[in-house]
């Protein structure tokens, strides 16, 4: 049985992954600080003999008793909500965090996975995104502390790779959604959702004509696993390339809901990217992997989650 180690494992991806890496019928060991995760995302695996949950900071030094097969860095907080309000904590976990994490891997000659995003690309000139971009970020505004830390990270991952010779892989996330989302997560989906569940005006920032591509959770780590589980050791974008305003999307989510909210606008974020769609040319050729669950479907069963957490 492999041992795959998942750092931040209680977060809302990370969670979603032990799920996939245990049914694929590996032994998991969870690591996280609970600084954004929570237990509550792992508690259907407490007492299942192929999971392990330690509660830990990873920009401490990192040590793991046994063999370890992968490694899969996805400790960081991941929305703006959290990266504005944790800035330095953002910074330490993609650069001492990461280090940590490949120090394990090149310890236990594990093959190493970073979860990188597609903010490496900030405000991107060229569109959609292909992983050849690199990028248009303001490393000093608000959001630098998480774009910057993700690129920092990937640079140290390709150093262990050329110069530890460790097996790496860097997924760069697209817009992904789903169950075990925060409420008060910032992002867009469950801001929308709710919002409109509980009948208050549902908040769109500028005039909506920004652009998304949101993947359904599912997708976004069935793509991870084939990458993981492939040879490739570049960035690999990872994302749902269906591109939506968000003034479409707040609109589709309050007719899902049946709701009667009004959409109001607020003043855009300072560097909020204009367009996000990802070019995924590279996954569909290296993994034969195409996002299958159509937005309304996902927005469904997110909508589901959401309703129970509401007590709607």
């Amino acid at each position: 049985m492999p041992t795959s180690v998942v750092t931040g494992g209680a977060g809302f991806l990370g969670s979603h992954l032990c799920d996939r890496l245990i049914a694929e019928g590996h032994s998991v060991v969870c690591i996280d600080n609970l600084i954004t995760g929570s237990t509550e995302n792992i508690a259907h695996l407490a007492g299942n003999p192929q999971f392990r949950f330690i509660q830990y900071d990873v920009t401490n030094y990192l040590f793991v008793e046994g063999d370890v097969h992968f490694i899969f860095h996805f400790a960081s907080p991941a929305s703006p909500i959290d990266y504005l309000k944790l800035p330095i904590q953002t910074l330490k976990v993609g650069s001492l965090g990461t280090h940590k994490a490949l120090g394990l891997a090149k310890a236990k000659k594990a093959r190493f996975l970073l979860a990188s995003t597609s903010e490496v690309y900030g405000d991107p000139l060229v569109h959609p995104q292909p992983e050849s971009y690199w990028g248009n970020v303001n490393p000093v505004g608000p959001r630098g502390v998480y774009d910057e830390a993700k690129r920092f990270a990937e640079a140290m991952t390709m150093a262990y790779s050329r110069y530890h010779k460790l097996e790496t892989r860097i997924v760069r996330i697209f817009n992904t959604y789903g169950e075990r989302m925060r409420i008060e997560d910032g992002r867009a989906i469950p801001a929308f959702m709710s919002q409109a569940l509980r009948g208050e005006d549902v908040t769109v920032f500028g005039d909506g004509r920004q652009t998304r591509s949101v993947c359904y959770v599912s997708d976004l780590i069935d793509g991870i696993f084939r990458l993981m589980m492939s040879d490739y050791p570049v960035p690999m974008n990872i994302g749902n390339p269906e591109e939506i305003t968000m003034l479409g999307l707040a609109k589709e989510i309050v007719a899902l809901t049946g709701s009667k909210s009004k959409i109001v606008h607020l003043e855009l974020p300072e560097d909020d990217p204009k367009v996000r769609q990802p070019d995924i040319t590279t996954a569909k050729k290296m993994l034969q992997w195409t996002p299958k669950v159509n937005r309304t479907e996902g927005l469904e069963r997110t909508l589901e989650y959401f309703k129970k957490k509401l007590g709607c």
